[in-house]
């Protein structure tokens, strides 16, 4: 299991899903993939939990998403 990185001063990006109309908000830090983790939370509590995910998980989860292999909710 990978350290989890200090997070102060990341740069969070918001999902392109998530749109300007207060739902369901996602984001996450790009900036340490290449680290080996990618950290994810609610942009609605940005002091709230993180999640991390191992980068080859997140990677996994995203292409898996994009090509419709998960069921839609």
């Amino acid at each position: 299991m990978s350290a989890i990185p200090d997070l102060y001063g990341t740069e969070w990006v918001k999902s392109s899903y998530s749109g300007n109309g207060g739902g369901s908000c996602v984001e996450w830090a790009p900036g340490l993939a290449s680290a080996g983790v990618v950290p994810v939370r609610d942009s609605k509590d940005p002091h709230g939990p993180v999640l991390t995910f191992a980068a080859s998980s997140w990677s996994s989860f995203i292409s898996a998403v994009k090509s419709g292999r998960l069921p839609a909710a």
